[in-house]
């Protein structure tokens, strides 16, 4: 007679999956407990972030994907958050951004947005008036990024012992942008009150301030000037091609001693505006948005059935309106990578096989 064996639940072998057999939920962790910093420098995977005036060194957690975090970011942080040597946070989310200012490649090669700082309200635009000489077009399309990431412009104008501001300025009278002119390093014993740095520290204080433009414009000179221990490298111009001489090679914030934050940032050869609306960029032209009811569908404001040319020949937009449509005009043509006679003269392209959206590798 045969015996009938009783099996039960042990006697079965289950196989787990290649991922094992922990049920999988789609509710992630509040993190309620995570403490909030401000990303304050990025260097290869890891992120500085300042936590109650001490730097906390941390990585991203993977429930943040694709998620940018750049300098100016306000972030939410878990792990070991002392700062002590060694220790490492994990940041877990990106608080909501007041300002974003981003660039896209100049041509049709790359659609991506890149995110270059974060909650900043003020874009200082560096330019040298000579060596390297000024590239308007870049003046411009910087205008337009600030104009779209809703911050204010600030020229900075540099080296003005080598060369008269005047004639640089005409061409933004009509936009009506703040300004301030500095010497250079030679120029005046700083602290004399002619190095314009006293005007300076007076636009950034208390602001979030990010310092953009080309190689060899002064940028880390001022930094070093505004910000004594910061230690920024210094570059110098190359005598034959005119370009400047690649030295920072990540961006920064650093606190300011009157209140306030400068963000040093890597020289760039190239801002893209491809993600830019026209009509954030109008918007900052008041006394002409609203000629641009009578614009056919589509318009681009720059073509000649255009509604804006009749609202400023009948004096709606005051004695300034020619001159504001010149400019409203010029900074849609930077936005659309074409360039006015003036600009080409300036703007030299770079060189052969450099990549279209790149910060310089470093940048003064």
């Amino acid at each position: 007679m045969s015996r009938q064996r009783e099996y039960d639940e042990s006697d079965v072998r289950v196989r787990p999956g290649r991922r094992g057999s922990r049920p999988r939920t789609k509710e992630r962790p509040a993190h309620a407990d995570a403490v909030i910093g401000l990303v304050i420098g990025v260097d290869r995977g890891r992120w500085t972030c300042l936590v109650q005036d001490r730097p906390v060194i941390a990585m991203r957690a993977r429930e943040l994907g694709r998620k940018s975090v750049v300098v100016g970011d306000r972030v939410g942080l878990v792990g070991d958050t002392t700062g002590d040597p060694g220790s490492l946070a994990r940041i877990v989310r990106i608080e909501p951004r007041t300002s974003l200012l981003r660039r896209t490649a100049e041509d049709d090669s790359d659609k991506i947005e890149r995110v270059i700082v974060a909650n900043a309200d003020q874009l200082a635009i560096v330019t040298a008036l000579a060596d390297p000489e000024p590239r308007p077009r870049m003046v411009d399309r910087c205008l337009v990024a600030a104009y779209d990431a809703g911050m204010d412009p600030l020229l900075v104008l540099t080296k003005s012992d080598l060369r008269d501001p005047a004639q640089f300025l005409q061409d933004y009278v009509s936009l009506d942008v703040p300004y301030v002119v500095t010497t250079s390093v030679s120029g005046a014993e700083e602290g004399d009150g002619t190095d314009g740095l006293a005007d300076l520290r007076a636009r950034l204080q208390d602001r979030m301030t990010v310092l953009v433009g080309h190689s060899g414009v002064g940028k880390s000179t001022l930094v070093n000037a505004l910000v004594p221990h910061a230690g920024r490298a210094i570059g110098i111009v190359n005598a034959v091609t005119g370009r400047g001489r690649h030295t920072s090679t990540s961006a920064v914030a650093l606190p300011l001693a009157d209140g306030g934050w400068v963000i040093d940032t890597p020289g760039v050869r190239s801002f893209g505006l491809a993600h830019v609306d026209l009509d954030r960029i109008i918007d900052h032209f008041p006394d002409l948005a609203a000629g641009t009811d009578e614009c056919p569908r589509g318009c681009t404001h720059d073509e000649p059935e255009c509604g804006l040319d009749a609202w400023v020949a009948n004096g709606n937009a005051g004695p300034a309106g020619p001159s504001r449509l010149e400019s409203l005009r010029r900074l849609l043509r930077s936005r659309a990578g074409t360039s006015d006679e003036h600009s080409a003269v300036h703007d030299q392209p770079d060189e052969p096989g450099a990549p279209p959206l790149v910060s310089d590798p470093a940048g003064d």
